[in-house]
């Protein structure tokens, strides 16, 4: 097995990463205009329009922020900040950028109703994706694990094995997935409630995973990552302390 992947197509030679962060992105979108129109949507056209504007560039900003934050001392001593802050990107700054986005962008609309629900399936899928297009690039993205001596260890590029935390990441997503279909057909849940179960979940196995991955320890052994993914627990500890909530049924 060859680190990177890429495709010939004729003459032009393409990163598979590439290829499948841009699937990742059209098949999530598509799966979320399917999954409206099979479902239907409370918010108005006009309204989920503005949702969504705001996701996107709160998940923009997000991203970036977060991800050239995880190693502050190239941050400070990069001559070239604008082309740092767009090259360094993590999905959970993005997931919680969008969060906040969408947030700020109801209040100024006057919206009140949660409006995350729909997006879980198609993020979860186009994340999956997106994770093959990063295993793909083995040890030459930041992606990949540390040295482990467990038997399904892998070499990624640097003849070393290690913890294939990509692989990890799509069976977790997978499971998730499976899970929230299963509670769903269970329980009645309240609106949002989906939204909040994916991002906890998510969340707190990303804590977990950097425990795997080499990263710079900014607070206390833990990285900027995990501290991220502490703030955004933080946000949503009024449904840890009370889960129930999350239930139509609970009085």
């Amino acid at each position: 097995m060859t680190f990177p992947f890429t495709v010939q197509i004729g003459s032009a030679t393409l990163s598979m990463h590439a290829i499948m962060e841009t699937m990742a992105f059209f098949t999530g979108f598509r799966y979320f205009l399917f999954l409206r129109n099979k479902h239907g949507d409370a918010f108005p056209a006009s309204s989920r329009i503005w949702v969504i504007t705001g996701a996107i560039f709160g998940a923009l900003v997000g991203s970036r922020l977060v991800g050239s934050l995880e190693r502050p001392y190239e941050l400070a001593l990069t001559p070239h900040l604008f082309d740092y802050l767009y090259n360094n990107k993590t999905v959970v700054g993005g997931f919680l950028g969008g969060l906040f986005g969408v947030e700020i962008v109801k209040k100024l609309i006057g919206e009140k109703r949660s409006s995350g629900d729909l997006f879980v399936y198609p993020m979860i899928l186009a994340l999956i994706i997106g994770r093959i297009g990063c295993f793909s690039m083995g040890v030459y993205e930041e992606t990949y694990g540390n040295e482990s001596s467990l038997p399904w260890a892998m070499k990624l590029g640097d003849n070393v094995p290690r913890h294939p935390v990509t692989l990890y990441e799509i069976c977790f997503l997978l499971l998730l997935w499976i899970a929230l279909k299963i509670l769903q057909q269970k329980q009645q849940l309240e609106s949002g409630a989906l939204f909040k179960l994916f991002m906890i979940s998510y969340l707190a196995f990303r804590f977990l995973l950097d425990y795997v991955k080499p990263h710079y320890t900014v607070l206390s052994g833990i990285s900027t990552i995990q501290l991220t993914c502490i703030a955004g627990l933080a946000y949503y500890l009024p449904v840890l302390l009370q889960p129930k909530k999350l239930f139509a049924s609970y009085a």
